[in-house]
């Protein structure tokens, strides 16, 4: 077992009754989910790195897509959300004196939670907008709490002068398009392309600052 395969099935051991079999398909199918897309993906494919039997699957999973749900659901609400909350906050209850430094910490911040959980980000990006279920869960237990958080923040550096007198949703939609085109570029779009992580960073920060300083 690889030790990205070790990583994703440590991350069901907080998860109350599952056997070991139902861990290890889990893990597989998150894996294959993540490289191939769930459209992709068989359930011969899942079986055969899960190590089990493509009818052990079916016993504990009626569907393919109940299988997606029963990894994306349970990990967006008991290990995502608060993940994502607690790590965010981390950067949010910090009041950096300046908007440039808020953006510098939080890219970095989210570049170290996306290394950490690549699978499992993969498979949201691919399918919530397919899959009504995920999309509304996503909005719930994260969607509507990162934005309450990140208006406050905006609004902050707005009171300060450091932000052009836009409404809060905008710079927060300028801001988060720009930042997830980075990082889509270093994941999917250009992976191997000759990296440098802290040069692209601050060529976004100047991008953003650029068009965001009042004028």
């Amino acid at each position: 077992m690889s030790k990205q395969e070790l990583n994703l099935k440590e991350l069901f051991i907080q998860e109350d009754g599952l056997t070991e079999k139902q861990k290890n398909i889990l893990a597989a199918a998150t894996e294959a989910f993540a490289e191939k897309g769930f459209a992709a993906t068989s359930t011969s494919e899942i079986a055969k790195k899960a190590g089990v039997a493509e009818g052990t699957i079916f016993r504990h999973y009626k569907t393919k897509k109940d299988l997606l749900l029963s990894i994306v659901s349970p990990m967006m609400v008991k290990l995502m959300a608060p993940i994502i909350m607690k790590d965010l906050n981390k950067v949010l209850d910090h009041r950096y004196e300046k908007f440039e430094d808020f953006l510098r910490a939080m890219l970095e911040n989210r570049a170290k939670f996306l290394q950490e959980n690549l699978p499992i980000i993969r498979i949201l990006i691919q399918e919530i907008p397919f899959h009504a279920e995920l999309k509304e869960q996503f909005i719930e237990h994260i969607g509507i709490r990162v934005l309450t958080r990140f208006k406050e923040i905006i609004e902050y550096y707005q009171a300060k002068e450091q932000i052009i007198d836009l409404p809060s949703e905008t710079v927060i939609r300028l801001t988060a398009s720009t930042a997830i085109g980075l990082f889509a570029t270093k994941y999917v779009i250009a992976p191997e392309d000759g990296w440098d992580e802290c040069v692209e960073v601050e060529r976004t920060i100047q991008f953003l600052m650029s068009g965001l300083s009042p004028r």
